[in-house]
């Protein structure tokens, strides 16, 4: 995983749940099931410092994930200094952004927006085998509206191009069960794509050259289930990326699967207890939204000043 990923900020309260209304601490019943727990606390946001002069108009951006069926997480501590207001943003349903404004700095002084948080992690089991039979593929006529847009194509899953909905109407053409059609794709990317780190190149590339690391195998398993109407997103833990998808039970209620495309073979459940910093790869920069990214990053903002403002973003595992 590339350095730039690293840097995501983690951050997020129990009412931020609000936000994800199909998300369920308890679990996803007819889904995965909870495994071993960790819990960490984690220190995360901002310290910005007026440098050689009185700095105004800054606006920091730091992203902060809501919870998950696998993931609880309570703000224990919070170090919001008189001059920073905050306040949080929603993005895509499975996104939250921490808004710092600071209107005015003087020359020399510090602010602090900082945030504890308590995360508690749970690995995830797969259904056993005779639960897969009854999983089936959505219709995507009824899908809803935040879950159909993991079908189309983001920044580095190109699945669209030809090339991709080719292998899309071969792998998995054999297979009767929804279920084994989602790990014949997995099957064959694992299979043709050597892991190899090296710089951001995307699925396409990956698919021509034969190697990639975790982003490219995770984005070339998603662009070929989006190009065979499958919908399929990104999880980004630190240091790492996964792919999820996502399929129906005959009830048709929908569920998520994860699967771990780089590294040690896991599917329909995976023994990741890293915290969950996001979940989606195509998203608007708030301050640029002309502008689509993979991951939401930490930004700041601001007008013209007498200063420039210096900023130290945190994000460390604090003890508890």
């Amino acid at each position: 995983m590339r350095t730039s990923v690293v840097a995501l900020a983690l951050a997020s309260s129990l009412f931020f749940a609000a936000a994800a209304p199909a998300q369920f601490q308890q679990g996803d019943p007819g889904g995965t099931r909870l495994g071993e727990a960790q819990t960490q606390r984690w220190k995360t946001g901002m310290i910005v410092t007026a440098v050689g002069g009185a700095c105004k108009g800054i606006v920091g951006y730091v992203p902060v994930p809501v919870d998950w069926p696998e993931q609880q997480v309570t703000v224990v501590e919070e170090d919001i200094s008189p001059s920073a207001k905050i306040s949080y943003q929603t993005i895509g349903g499975t996104m939250k952004l921490m808004v710092v404004k600071i209107p005015m700095l003087p020359s020399g002084q510090t602010a602090n927006a900082l945030v504890t948080l308590e995360v508690k992690r749970h690995a995830q089991e797969p259904p056993s085998e005779s639960e897969t039979d009854q999983y089936v593929l959505p219709d995507v006529k009824k899908l809803p509206r935040d879950v159909r847009e993991y079908l189309g194509p983001s920044p580095y899953i190109e699945s669209r191009h030809p090339k991709i909905r080719d292998l899309a109407k071969e792998i998995g053409a054999d297979k009767e069960k929804a279920w084994e059609q989602v790990e014949a794709v997995y099957d064959w990317v694992r299979e043709k794509v050597e892991y190899k780190n090296g710089p951001l190149k995307g699925a396409l590339a990956a698919l021509k050259d034969g190697t990639g690391d975790c982003e490219e195998l995770t984005s070339l398993f998603i662009a070929i289930l989006r190009a065979k109407e499958i919908p399929a997103r990104t999880v980004w833990v630190p240091g790492h990326c996964y792919p999820e998808f996502y399929l129906e039970d005959k009830e048709g209620k929908g569920h998520w699967f994860p699967c771990q495309a780089a590294g040690s073979p896991a599917f329909g459940g995976i023994p990741e207890n890293r915290p969950i910093l996001q979940k989606g790869d195509n998203f608007r920069l708030p301050d640029d939204p002309g502008k689509r990214v993979r991951y939401l990053p930490e930004r700041v903002t601001g007008t013209a000043s007498q200063g420039q403002p210096r900023v130290k973003w945190v994000r460390e595992a604090v003890g508890k």
